[in-house]
């Protein structure tokens, strides 16, 4: 495997900027993990390195995809937590040898995990950048702990309905706002202690 297909850019710009190439796969160094890409997560941040705002990268062709999932095809010598063959999941934001928009992708290992069981690649590929901010909202920034009260709002949509989960898995008590009937009976679902009309 010398080549991919990978689905890049030339220059920055709309949704037509993407366009498919065939380019070298990316190598992977002693820290890295080369993952046969299953699954690419789409946020509103590749809408922003798309086009051109959010990226110090100038080299084209880019390859975006900052999240995605796949099975580990290669791993660097001083990798030890992975072998060929897991199922994995990861970001690769501002990754100088690309993103999840290819057949291939070589990540850092320390922002690769093992995809727990029960959990598609189809989802798994799109949790990485969103769990991530809920993740270190819910415990580094505000160190929520068993007892605590707090208020998710937005709790419906991607990073919010996370948080509320992480939130409850600790032991924290969730007022949680949504917008309209379906949004209230979801975060209820999720497990919402209140949850109130944010509208």
């Amino acid at each position: 495997m010398e080549t991919m297909r990978a689905a890049a850019i030339d220059r920055f710009g709309g949704p037509e900027v993407i366009t498919m190439h065939t380019l070298p796969v990316p190598k992977h160094t002693a820290q890295e993990v080369l993952i046969a890409v299953d699954t690419a997560g789409v946020g509103i941040w590749d809408l922003s390195q798309r086009g051109g705002s959010w990226f110090e990268k100038k080299e084209f062709p880019l390859v975006m995809g900052s999240d995605g999932s796949g099975v580990v095809a290669a791993v660097g010598s001083s990798v030890r937590r992975f072998k060929v063959g897991d199922r994995v999941y990861s970001y690769s934001y501002e990754n100088p040898k690309g993103g999840f928009y290819a057949e291939y992708v070589a990540v850092v290992a320390s922002k690769v995990a093992l995809i727990p069981g029960g959990l598609d690649f189809l989802h798994a590929g799109a949790i990485p950048t969103i769990g991530l901010t809920a993740l270190q909202g819910v415990d580094d920034a505000l160190g929520i702990e068993a007892g605590e009260n707090l208020i998710i709002h937005g709790a419906s949509g991607n990073v919010g309905m996370l948080a509320l989960q992480f939130a409850k898995l600790r032991g924290a008590r969730v007022l949680a706002t949504a917008s309209g009937s379906d949004g209230i009976d979801f975060v209820r679902r999720l497990g919402a202690d209140e949850a109130v009309d944010g509208k």
